[in-house]
């Protein structure tokens, strides 16, 4: 949902804890749509980020939640301190003991939270893996997913293909996706890219491709790091004879 959000839009929702698991993943959310230049707004919350009310609450709650982290460390190095002069060892004496059941427990809690995050992000990569694979490389198909993403949330081959492995585990994505990448004719890889672009966002203008190339780092067929609209569009009428689009 969030990706989805332009500058200038507002987020609206009825209450905070339809959007938020707490406060500090709340202030997390409303610091990614300022990023953006978008705002929030609670409706029956004092929320209201394009209003100078609305951001003085963030502020308030942005030093509650501060101050609750600060409690919260406090409280725990006193449970530890108190735990260790009544010679208790912390942590799950199962895991210690290396109990199977113990260890299960924790193996399905860490997957739980990682299928989790990955599903935050499957609108990024999940609809180029299932158009683009196993036809289209790995190293072009990262180029593609990330091609539109900000550095600091850019995947790597090897995070890619674990979320990938993942999702087809658990029946997300069929398992031929996973196959080997055919190899393709070199004059073949440029409209395969393109139509690729083309094909995530059917209403992307000519320019807009030639920006994406550009910051995929692309050369064009003659060598060049400058893409013209022209070149793009020969580009494609290329993929379309090829029946890439």
């Amino acid at each position: 949902m969030l990706e989805r959000v332009q500058s200038g839009d507002t987020l609206v929702v009825v209450r905070i804890d339809r959007l938020a698991r707490s406060l500090s993943h709340l202030l997390e959310v409303i610091e990614r749509l300022e990023a953006k230049g978008a705002f929030f707004r609670s409706l029956q919350d004092p929320i209201d980020t394009a209003s100078p009310q609305g951001k003085f609450t963030l502020q308030v709650l942005g030093a509650a939640a501060e101050f609750e982290r600060a409690l919260i460390r406090e409280r725990t190095k006193a449970g530890l301190a108190s735990a260790r002069a009544k010679g208790r060892v912390g942590g799950n004496p199962g895991l210690r003991a290396k109990d199977p059941a113990a260890l299960r427990k924790v193996r399905l809690a860490r997957q739980d939270g990682y299928m989790e995050r990955l599903n935050e992000t499957a609108q990024d990569w999940v609809p180029h893996v299932r158009r683009l694979r196993p036809d289209m490389a790995w190293e072009d198909l990262l180029r593609i997913i990330n091609g539109p993403l900000p550095p600091d949330r850019h995947w790597t081959q090897s995070r890619l293909l674990r979320a990938v492995k993942a999702y087809v585990r658990d029946g997300f994505l069929p398992a031929e996706v996973l196959g080997r990448a055919g190899r393709r004719e070199t004059d073949d890889r440029l409209p395969a890219i393109v139509a690729a672009i083309k094909g995530a966002d059917p209403e992307i203008t000519l320019q807009a491709i030639c920006d994406r190339l550009e910051s995929m780092r692309e050369r064009t067929p003659r060598g060049r790091a400058s893409w013209q609209p022209s070149s793009v569009k020969m580009l494609l009428e290329r993929a379309e004879k090829l029946g890439l689009l």
